[in-house]
């Protein structure tokens, strides 16, 4: 019987997805669960598995090519077994083999007519140009790159061009430029996470008003704590013990204390949020995605360090859901892990603050008139100057700096 294969639901804040990477072929068979494709969208990448074991008898859209919600990308077979071995005697590093595996599944799995299930490529030599069709994707990266389509060979079905495939070529060109472009530089189209990141960089810098403002924290009790029960707190609660639970903690502590901090611009209004979901950024292979810890209020320190250990895991892996990007209140960034001393962060939007951590530096100053060593850091605070005044912000930055230097506050509530 056949199954269609459909982009799965998406939030109503993305209109749009990008077919990323096919992992199956058309003919081969596949188990249950198995990862079919993986599809980009502006925060996440979303996989398809396989409803059952089957076939794949049709490829309905290739790499590179803008899908919607629910559109069908994929015929799936799951009654013809027969091409199980199909994908197991494949030379991958032959074209011509490919399309003669590929034409032993068609005749075999296929619905089509015999009359339309012909040899394709036969006639070609391994590394002749294809004369397949080029998808969207392909002719944009072929604009881009200048690359001519008729030089190109596809890998795609039936011959037909793929966005790799130009970038391939593209990336050979370049290898051996002739002399009046050798120092042409290198194109490639952006993500679409990235392109998401850089649209609203610029739509935060032009939609608000932000300002930035500058604190140092002394962190010797933090760092006398962790020394002290970093390996108890690991063998009790299976969780490193970091800095980063400790700023949660306090961010939280004072915005409680300046809720307008916390609060958002909606046209002419003010949104005011009672909970305080913080977003922490987490750097990622495909850029950086902030994921949120609902309601930080609520957490312990324990709680907190798990959840962000899980976050860092998952975007190294691709596997955040939408559910863990939207929403947030206020936002985290730790430029200080990359040894950044001194940054103004850029706000997340629709959010109206963002504070950024830095460096952890060893720096003489002064304490009750003696000169001594601490680890210090420059935290900054950007904020929405339309709705936040420099006092709260000041006073926001100094309630963190003074939890975190005395953190018994946290226990008394200070």
């Amino acid at each position: 019987m056949s199954v269609e294969i459909k982009v799965p639901l998406l939030p109503e804040s993305v209109p749009d997805a990008t077919m990323l990477r096919w992992h199956v072929k058309k003919g081969q068979h596949v188990r249950r669960d198995e990862n079919l494709v993986d599809i980009e969208t502006e925060k996440v990448v979303l996989e398809v598995p396989a409803p059952q074991d089957g076939v794949i008898s049709e490829i309905l859209y290739v790499e590179g090519d803008t899908v919607l919600a629910n559109d069908v990308i994929a015929i799936f077979d799951d009654s013809a077994t027969t091409a199980e071995t199909s994908s197991e005697t494949v030379d991958t590093d032959n074209p011509v083999a490919d399309s003669v595996a590929l034409n032993v599944v068609e005749t075999t799995a296929s619905a089509d007519p015999p009359e339309k299930a012909e040899a394709r490529l036969l006639d070609e030599p391994a590394n002749s140009p294809s004369t397949g069709s080029a998808g969207p994707a392909a002719k944009h990266a072929a604009a881009e790159t200048g690359i001519d389509l008729a030089h190109v060979s596809g890998t795609g079905p039936r011959g037909r061009i793929l966005k790799q495939d130009v970038l391939a070529q593209s990336r050979k060109s370049n290898e051996h430029p002739p002399v009046s472009q050798a120092r042409e530089p290198r194109r490639e189209p952006m993500s679409r996470l990235r392109r998401a990141i850089a649209g609203r960089l610029v739509n935060a810098q032009h939609e608000a008003a932000i300002l930035t403002t500058f604190n140092e924290v002394d962190l010797h009790e933090i760092k006398a704590i962790r020394a002290r029960y970093k390996e108890t707190f690991e063998e009790t609660h299976g969780a490193r013990l970091g800095f980063m639970s400790f700023f949660v903690k306090a961010c939280s502590e004072a915005l409680k204390r300046y809720p307008i901090i916390n609060a958002s611009v909606d046209e002419d209004d003010i949104l005011f949020h009672d909970y305080y979901d913080i977003g922490i950024a987490v750097s990622s292979p495909r850029g950086l995605v902030v994921p949120v810890l609902r309601d930080a209020q609520k957490l312990g320190l324990a709680e907190i360090e798990l959840a962000i250990a899980d976050f860092g895991d998952r975007a190294r892996n691709g596997n955040l859901g939408m559910d863990d990007l939207a929403g947030g209140t206020f936002t985290i960034t730790n430029g200080g892990v990359f040894g950044s001393m001194l940054s103004t962060p850029i706000l997340n939007p629709p959010q109206s603050a963002i504070l950024g951590m830095h460096k952890i530096q060893d720096r003489p100053v002064a304490i009750s008139g003696e000169v001594v060593i601490r680890p210090m850091m420059y935290m900054a605070l950007s904020y929405d100057h339309r709705i936040i005044d420099g006092a709260d912000a000041v006073s926001f930055l100094v309630a963190v700096k003074e939890t975190l230097e005395d953190p018994a506050r946290l226990l008394l509530e200070l």
